[in-house]
């Protein structure tokens, strides 16, 4: 396994120190606020270790970012046993830094069952193997990067990912509301469906608020724009592996009010959708040399 994933799959693996509680940490090499995908795969982790029937996973999740979170202390997960029922659980995670809550989030697990089936057929665009790589892309843009942004950029990461539509994030052009972009983890995972789900739920937030600002020819390093995740809400359809590579469909239908609006759509390479996210997010662009401390 690469020890970047290695490291990813530490994160995600919380301390227990109460019965529906639960302690995560952050990257120490990471920005000044916690990622949000950190939040909801961890927040996911934390309501999966309390529902002892391995039978059931995650099918919905519904997530509120609260406040910024704080890279250099922990973070607590509280969860409440909101209902275990014949077919279907829920549970409610609020997660917590300086007793104040930055983050909560409601889940829905359910035996698998057997039904009805329909699904949106995946689109038809390049290979993975046909798109550039993180580093080509950086390479062919390295010009427009700052030498200390290049430097960090080209640290490995635990999630591969490809562009099919790639931009210059440091110096964009304005683009259509709509990226695809195929993602998988740099290893081999477990065979482990609620891992791999807490794993995808991480990935989910990397790309897809940035897609309701493509059109406006703005890169989330500009000074003066402030960018945050507000909600963030997944579905998930089937079982599925991460170390495969799945295809992320994402178009922004809205945008106003310095809110983003996103959707998004995961299938597997075969074509089988396995995932539905949807998110909307902060994006506000400020005067000149007045961007605000925080992102709300």
């Amino acid at each position: 396994m690469e020890e970047e994933l290695k490291d990813l799959l530490e994160l995600l693996d919380l301390e227990q120190i109460e019965v529906n509680l639960f302690r995560g940490i952050s990257p120490s090499d990471r920005w000044q606020r916690v990622y949000g995908g950190q939040v909801i795969g961890q927040a996911l982790v934390a309501a999966s270790r309390t529902v002892e029937d391995h039978a059931r996973t995650a099918h919905s999740l519904h997530g509120y970012f609260l406040r910024p979170g704080d890279t250099n202390i922990p973070i607590l997960y509280s969860v409440d046993r909101i209902r275990d029922g014949k077919s279907f659980t829920t549970r409610r995670v609020v997660a917590i830094q300086r007793g104040e809550a930055i983050f909560n989030m409601s889940v829905s697990f359910q035996v698998l069952e057997t039904g009805l089936e329909h699904q949106s057929q995946k689109p038809n665009v390049p290979q993975p193997e046909a798109c550039l790589s993180r580093q080509a892309l950086l390479e062919k843009y390295s010009k427009s990067i700052p030498q200390a942004n290049l430097e960090q950029a080209n640290q490995p990461q635990p999630i591969d990912i490809r562009f099919v539509e790639p931009i210059n994030e440091f110096d964009p052009d304005p683009a259509p509301p709509f990226q695809h972009v195929w993602i998988k983890t740099a290893g081999e995972m477990p065979k482990n469906n609620r891992l791999n789900q807490c794993l995808l739920a991480y990935a989910s937030d990397m790309t897809l608020l940035d897609t309701s600002y493509r059109p406006h020819g703005l890169g989330w390093r500009n000074d003066n724009f402030q960018v945050a995740s507000l909600d963030h809400t997944m579905w998930f359809h089937r079982p599925f592996l991460t170390d495969e590579w799945m295809l992320y469909q994402q178009d922004s239908p809205f945008s106003g009010g310095a809110r983003g609006f996103s959707r998004g759509a995961i299938f597997n390479r075969e074509g089988a959708l396995i995932a539905s996210v949807a998110q909307e997010g902060l994006i506000r662009l400020h005067a000149q040399g007045n961007k605000a401390s925080l992102y709300k």
